[in-house]
């Protein structure tokens, strides 16, 4: 079978259990050839293969709704329902989304890029079903680094009190992105204990049963299951809960897979189906992987596992500046410690693990506890940094604002991956922050315009006694080489293009681009100023003063939301104070920004460096 000739699901309901084993071999090799083209989330979706021909096999997409938690292990689903040829895209500017789309395919019900909101979207979808009169499935897909955040766990405790029938797939494969820990996941490790005696009782019935003398043997025997049960596979968190259990299920059988999602399909009310599955299933280097490297990767050979991604000479990455500047810091303050959502790799953390194990706390999928933790730590006399994806915190907006912030605690908020991020799209582009934190009281908020003016801001921040959040943007930086010279919180600085002439425009920016306009004005011989907005919050409002008196065409380039970004904010304190302010802004409008590369989403927006140059060009001509 050629997998680019799939249509639909429905043709997986005339194969046999064989057929459908090969079948998975060849979307395993499919989804290892493409994605090391492209780049994009590969071990979590080898590892559930199966599990998701057995989902098409037995429940009738789109009637039935298949929600999948997160969404970036559904390259399976999406070559089953007829979009294996927009691979050849995946990610890339007006190709096939990274994650679950609606507006890509009828069998997309559900879109997320966060994790652990699909038992709540499935129950919503089963409750409305219900007061229809539809008659449906709804089944949710979730990881067992998905199941144990606040979310789900509510969602569970929800669905364990209606009437609303959810099939909860439990896709454990014991890892999220980083290897799981906690009291959940031990949890979980007991259950998956109890393979042996489903193996065992699976063995002995099946034998038994062949004879009239047998059968009354397993009839006897039946009758100890249930304390045989309770030494060997104890009862779940999940039954506690009053929701019916069925498992732990091998999920790379597609036999046992169809035959438990069947009985699930007859059960009448909710079940949890619990999956066993493994991470990276089918390449020997994803499936090797503990510590989350293969989770998401850029392009690589699939023969050697090397990646053919090209790296700058001599560059980092702001991620890598961030973590080294926290481990130098915390090697001279006992007092500094690190805490991350289960992003270890992802923030760079691991350096800091290895040599600070007890002060470097992982919370798992946890963004409102980990905030709420480390304003505990705070008022206890330790100084805690929170490294976590600018799009990640908007999940704990609420622990910030009224953990933190209100009772003014010097948590020093690290917000990776800040602006545009490109091929992971609208879920996760950091662009939303500066307008959720700014109106915070107490909180100071800064963008360093290098790697150099990042060491200095965190020093600053420890220095601090309120709230300090620093963001930074994904992907190289280039090192200025500068000394980490102290900065003054509030301060501005900038650039005269042409020292000995007055400039004829001004250029107001933060972060890399920054010295990007710098550079390019330079090569242009611009007369302009170039001024590094490195504050949101407090603003410079001396130099604001000075650059709005000179009575010259000011530009604010931002490269995210202009609601509430540093357009607004400039506007809101200048109509304060009374001064007089006008000015071209650039920034994103109101709208979310789809996937694509940095470079083609900053140009279809319009807050590309060529644009705002060509723009300043035109209005300085005589």
């Amino acid at each position: 079978m050629d997998i680019r000739d799939i249509k639909d699901p429905g043709f997986l309901k005339t194969l046999s259990y064989k057929q459908m084993e090969e079948l998975a071999d060849q979307i395993r090799a499919f989804i290892v050839s493409e994605v090391s083209k492209t780049g994009g989330h590969l071990s979590s979706n080898l590892g559930v293969v199966e599990l998701t021909i057995a989902l098409h096999y037995v429940f009738n997409s789109p009637d039935d709704k298949l929600v999948f938690d997160v969404g970036h292990q559904t390259y399976t689903h999406k070559i089953l329902t007829g979009r294996a040829n927009g691979f050849d895209n995946l990610r890339q500017f007006g190709g096939l989304a990274g994650f679950e789309k609606r507006s890509e395919s009828i069998h997309d019900v559900w879109e997320a890029g966060h994790s652990s909101t699909s038992l709540s979207g499935a129950l919503g979808m089963a409750v409305a079903r219900d007061l229809k009169k539809e008659d449906h499935e709804v089944v949710a897909v979730i990881g067992d680094g998905s199941l144990f955040n606040g979310e789900s766990m509510e969602a569970l405790d929800h669905i364990a009190t209606t009437k609303s029938k959810v099939i909860i797939v439990l896709n454990d494969n014991s890892m999220s992105i980083n290897r799981n820990d906690g009291a959940f996941y031990k949890t979980l490790s007991a259950i998956r204990t109890s393979y042996g005696y489903i193996d065992f009782k699976n063995m002995v019935a099946g034998r038994l049963n062949n004879t009239e003398t047998g059968s009354e043997v397993l009839k006897g025997m039946r009758q100890a299951r249930d304390s045989m049960r309770k030494i060997l596979a104890p009862d779940t968190i999940f039954k506690q809960m009053g929701l019916d259990y069925l498992g732990p299920i091998n999920g790379h059988d597609i036999e046992a897979l169809i035959k438990s999602f069947q009985m699930a399909r007859r059960h009448k009310g909710s079940i949890v189906i619990h999956v066993i599955t493994q991470k990276g299933k089918g390449y020997r280097f994803s499936e090797n992987d503990e510590e989350g490297y293969w989770h998401g990767v850029g392009c690589f050979d699939p023969v050697t596992g090397q990646s053919t991604t090209m790296i700058p000479d001599g560059c980092s990455t702001y991620s890598a500046v961030v973590a080294e500047k926290a481990l130098t810091m915390a090697d001279a303050d006992p007092m500094i410690c690190a805490i991350t959502p289960a992003m270890i790799n992802g923030s760079k953390l691991h350096k800091f693990h290895q040599r600070y194990p007890q002060r470097c706390f992982d919370c798992g999928i946890a963004e409102e506890h980990a905030a709420t933790f480390a304003a505990g730590l705070a008022i206890s006399g330790m100084k805690p940094m929170l490294f976590v994806y600018s799009s990640f915190m908007q999940r704990c907006y609420d622990q910030i604002n009224h953990d933190i912030c209100r009772m003014d605690l010097p948590v020093l908020l690290l917000l990776d991956r800040a602006g545009l991020v490109g091929k992971d799209g609208a879920t996760h582009h950091g662009v939303f922050d500066i307008g959720i934190l700014a109106p915070l009281p107490n909180i100071i908020l800064s963008m360093p315009a290098t790697p150099s003016e990042a060491r200095a801001l965190m020093d600053a921040a420890a220095g601090c006694s309120h709230p300090f959040a620093m963001r930074f943007p994904n992907g190289y930086a280039d090192d200025d080489g500068k000394t980490d010279e102290p900065i003054t919180i509030g301060t501005w600085s900038y650039t005269d293009i042409v020292e000995k002439r007055k400039p004829k425009a001004i250029v107001i920016s933060y972060g890399p681009d920054y010295g990007r306009i710098v550079n390019k004005a330079k090569a242009n011989d611009l007369p302009i100023k170039v001024v590094n907005a490195r504050f949101f919050k407090p603003l410079d409002m001396e130099m604001i003063k000075d650059i709005f008196s000179r009575k010259v065409p000011v530009y604010v380039f931002g490269t995210d939301m202009r609601e509430g970004g540093l357009g607004s904010l400039i506007l809101q304190h200048c109509n304060a104070a009374g001064i007089p302010a006008s000015f071209t802004e650039y920034g994103i409008g109101d709208h979310y920004v789809e996937h694509g590369s940095v470079v083609e989403l900053r140009k279809a927006e319009g807050i590309d460096i060529n644009t705002i140059m060509d723009d300043i060009t035109a209005d300085l001509k005589p």
